[in-house]
């Protein structure tokens, strides 16, 4: 197979200066980010509390035990009851989220999202301009795979908004990360704009890169979650059991969605991709095939691989398993992401193998 036309120096330039351009910008979104946390009211701050400390009967208003005897009326307190689940499925509602329910709170992380998909816009156009600079798809190294993977990351997240799901919680924690990956494909793995080897002139670049792209990007929002539901949960159970959380945890974690509801959010993403993370590990092993006449050789991206799989088949058997729901659970999803980032940069950058053609 002919390789393609010469690189397109003109589009490549285009391509950086619009993902600079959208850094730039993630820059302004992650303070307006911030401005939502900081200046949105605390007015609602307490719901957890007020629920949880409802449920153990220490509400002035509880009714107290009575309990008659012959002679008399012995009163007695009403016994104090903590209520606690292993998936964190307490009776609790969701906090009233990032901006706190205050108005000026909720225009800051309007305008947070406003900048987001500016910034989302003029990312994907330098991935455009990246493939159009070389007639390609792009992804064939370390520096296109995360300027596409953090574009893609930022595009799940709006398309859960686009949905109506309560996830503007997800945006400062998304902008940070996307920042930061940004930040490190153009100062560490930045590669100039060019052809690929041979090998890789195949259909298979265009379906098995961009699923595992996908797939990526779906862990990520459930690693986030997963996170987020452990620090809500150690919260909800600091409060049941009659602790005084810190203020940042008041103002920070009483806001966030209930423990149970980020516990089932991060269950369902992670479960809704893992059969496409199973079809993008069947197609590399294809592609395998074709390129170098064998379609499994335990290399070590597809060891890696493959043990990312089984790593999410355990997390998603163990939320199936009453005895391993909630945080047990949550410690196998984390483990599970962190094999997906080990082979995402570990083994590009560490490890020697069939898939080091491209370099970074």
């Amino acid at each position: 197979m002919t390789l393609a036309a010469a690189t397109n120096e003109n589009l490549a330039d285009l391509s950086n200066t619009l993902i600079y351009s959208a850094m730039a910008i993630y820059t302004l979104a992650f303070f307006a980010y911030i401005a939502e946390w900081l200046f949105g009211s605390r007015s609602k701050v307490g719901r957890t509390a007020a629920a949880l400390t409802a449920k153990t009967g220490t509400t002035a208003d509880a009714p107290a035990v009575t309990v008659r005897k012959a002679g008399g009326t012995a009163v007695l307190e009403r016994p104090k009851v903590v209520v606690r689940a292993a998936a964190g499925n307490r009776d609790v509602p969701d906090g009233p989220g990032a901006h706190g329910g205050d108005a000026q709170g909720d225009l800051y992380g309007r305008i947070a999202v406003s900048l987001t998909v500016l910034a989302f816009l003029l990312a994907a156009g330098g991935v455009l301009c990246r493939a159009l600079s070389v007639q390609r798809a792009p992804w064939g190294n370390m520096y296109e795979f995360n300027i596409t993977f953090s574009t893609v990351a930022v595009g799940v997240y709006l398309s859960l908004l686009a949905l109506k799901k309560n996830v503007r919680w997800l945006g400062l924690p998304l902008v940070t990360t996307v920042l930061l990956d940004l930040g490190l494909a153009v100062t560490v793995l930045y590669t100039a704009s060019d052809q690929l080897v041979p090998a890789l002139h195949s259909y298979w670049l265009y379906i098995h890169v961009s699923t595992a792209i996908f797939c990526g990007a779906v862990f990520y929002v459930g690693a986030v979650s997963t996170l987020l539901y452990l620090f809500r949960d150690s919260y909800e159970n600091k409060l049941a059991g009659g602790g005084k959380p810190g203020r940042f945890a008041t103002s920070v974690l009483e806001r966030m969605p209930a423990a149970a509801s980020l516990d089932k959010f991060s269950y369902r993403v992670n479960a809704a991709v893992f059969p496409l993370w199973t079809f993008t590990i069947i197609a590399g092993a294809i592609w395998a095939g074709d390129a170098w006449g064998r379609y499994w050789g335990w290399d070590p991206k597809e060891t890696w691989s493959f043990i990312t799989w089984v790593a999410y088949a355990c997390y998603l058997h163990a939320r199936a398993t009453a005895g391993w729901k909630g945080r047990k659970a949550a410690y196998l999803a984390l483990i599970a992401f962190g094999c997906w980032l080990f082979n995402y940069y570990g083994v590009n950058l560490f490890v020697s193998g069939k898939h080091s053609y491209a370099g970074v």
